[in-house]
Formats: structure tokens, C-alpha cells, sequence
């Protein structure tokens, strides 16, 4: 049901504009590696690999070399292992762009997603292919990624910095997400929030925000 009070949506990316499947990459180091997927998950679990690339500790290279360092092949490729960690990036549905940029005819729309500078470039690309649309940034009055803010939800600081940034008032504000740890982080501070499940999606969500 439509909130009336709402001026401002934010999404996140993954599952809820972009189809993500989120095993799929530790499943495509496993094969490059030989070794067992929970090997793989366990070994980037114990090294806090994703937090540190996500909220930018790691750079693109330093991230890289850690891979290189974790699984012991230092000979792999920028390429080989940048294909195997956006493995998981599936499509962007055309009609879900269709409907952001109806959308923002009423609303700011701001993109807020913890995700890391590598897959944002293929984001990208996938985008483009898909719409002929360049990047992200076209689709949003503000993106927002973890990487840059040096913060990942569902930290209430990375909401309150968006809040804060673009002087939005957190009750007139809406936040879908796929995860509800990232709803629950928003909704501490008096977002609106949508916690998105497959195989709704932000089509049926939001059809009453889309006039």
C-alpha cells in the first residue's frame, strides 16, 4: 500500500534492480582452484574478505593479490579472477529500469548497495548492454556505494549519511532491500521500508508509487 508521506526511494542493487546469484562466484573460484566450494567460502569468510573489499580496505589490487595470497596461485590473472568474482552478476530486467525512470518523474530516487568498485564496472556494462544506458548514476539523484562510504549496511551510519547528505527526512523516505538485517538497520532510524523477496519484485512493490 502507498505511503503518501514518501518524496525519496532508496534501493539496494543486488536482487532487487540487478539479478544476482550470490554463490556462483565462490562456486567459480572453487573450479578454478580445484578445491570445494565451502572451502572457498570458509577461507573468504575467515579472511573477512568481502568487508574489507566493500567498504574499501582493499583496493582493486590489493583485493587481487589477496586472492592470489588466500588460495595460492599467485599466476592468476587480473581477467581470471575479476570473471570469477562477478560470476554472480546476472541481468538487469528491463522493465525494472523502465520503472525507475518513472519513478523519479516523482521521487528521488537514490541508489545506497554494498558492493565493490569491480563490480560496479561490470554493473555497468551489464546496464549498457542491456539499455543502452551508460552507468548507475543515470538511473539516481545520488549513488551511494559501501566502497566509497567506508561503511556497509546495515550499519545505522550508512543510512544516517545518506539521510544527512541529501537533507531527507527519514519518514518521508522508502528503502527496499533483499535483506533483512539492511531493512531492519534502515528502519531503526524511521525509514519506510520494503523487504523484497523473490519472486515478488519491485514491480508489484512499488505499482501503486508508479502513476
Amino acid at each position: 500500500m502507498k505511503n503518501d508521506k514518501i518524496k525519496n526511494i532508496i534501493f539496494d542493487l543486488g536482487d532487487v534492480i540487478l539479478n544476482i546469484d550470490v554463490p556462483v562466484a565462490s562456486l567459480s573460484f572453487a573450479k578454478l582452484s580445484g578445491r570445494e566450494q565451502q572451502e572457498i567460502l570458509d577461507l573468504f569468510k575467515e579472511k573477512d574478505l568481502f568487508r574489507q573489499f566493500e567498504t574499501g580496505q582493499l583496493d582493486e589490487n590489493g583485493f587481487r593479490n589477496y586472492i592470489r595470497e588466500i588460495l595460492v596461485f599467485p599466476d592468476w590473472t587480473d581477467e581470471m579472477i575479476d570473471t570469477a568474482w562477478n560470476s554472480l552478476l546476472l541481468d538487469i530486467p528491463s522493465e525494472r529500469i523502465e520503472l525507475l525512470q518513472n519513478l523519479r518523474k516523482h521521487y528521488k530516487l537514490f541508489l545506497l548497495s554494498n558492493t565493490s568498485s569491480i563490480h560496479i564496472t561490470q554493473v555497468n556494462k551489464i546496464l549498457e548492454a542491456a539499455t543502452g544506458i551508460k552507468k548507475l548514476d543515470e538511473l539516481f539523484d545520488k549513488v551511494y556505494l559501501s566502497y566509497e562510504m567506508g561503511l556497509m549496511k546495515p550499519a545505522a551510519g550508512i543510512y544516517q549519511q545518506v539521510l544527512d547528505k541529501e537533507g531527507l527526512v527519514a519518514e518521508e523516505t522508502l528503502f527496499l532491500d533483499d535483506n533483512l538485517a539492511n531493512i531492519e538497520g534502515a528502519a531503526t532510524l524511521g525509514i519506510e521500508t520494503i523487504h523484497v523477496r523473490k519472486p515478488t519484485t519491485i514491480l508489484e512493490y512499488l505499482k501503486d508509487y508508479a502513476v
